[in-house]
């Protein structure tokens, strides 16, 4: 009796121990599933975004309008309002970590449209202020010239002169 109650135990702790085995094998094979799951939707998520901004914004219409700081900047930006066909169509307030990545050569895009080909005036205001507490504040016109085709405008701040350049790229 003792022998066939041992010899049952022992089945019962091999059965177990291959159990076990097979359940971390199934779960490392599923865990493997589900980042491959995650690669999939991330990689999907991408292609939709790609697709939505192409369907939103076709490249015959659009417009991209960018916020960068010149390489010696010495100020610190706290604000940027942009107008387009004089509507508000971008107002941006700056963390410090935006700020320091537009000082380190960053550039922001702060609003995509569709408009019409043709002229369309465009209208920056900032506010910022020096190291040493001097506070800017600049406010410049641009006509954008929409050809067929995207467009791309960069809006260089400098606050140090109180100046907005922009430049078509």
């Amino acid at each position: 009796m003792c022998r066939i109650l041992l010899a049952t135990v022992l089945l019962m702790l091999a059965v177990m121990t291959n159990a076990q085995e097979v359940s971390r094998e199934e779960i490392r094979g599923l865990d493997e599933q589900i980042q491959d799951v995650k690669k999939d939707v991330i990689s999907l998520t991408s292609e939709l975004n790609r697709l939505e901004e192409k369907l939103l914004f076709p490249s015959n219409t659009q417009v991209a309008l960018f916020v960068s700081l010149p390489d010696s900047a010495e100020f610190s930006l706290e604000s940027v309002e942009v107008k387009l066909n004089n509507q508000v169509v971008a107002h941006h307030l700056y963390t410090y970590r935006e700020i320091e990545a537009l000082q380190l050569g960053g550039v922001q895009r702060i609003h995509t449209a569709n408009v019409q080909t043709g002229t369309h005036p465009l209208e920056v205001t900032y506010f910022g202020k020096s190291k040493s507490g001097k506070e800017y504040r600049a406010t410049a016109s641009y006509s954008v010239e929409k050809a067929v085709g995207p467009k791309f405008v960069e809006i260089q701040i400098a606050g140090n002169q109180s100046a907005i350049n922009f430049k078509d790229w």
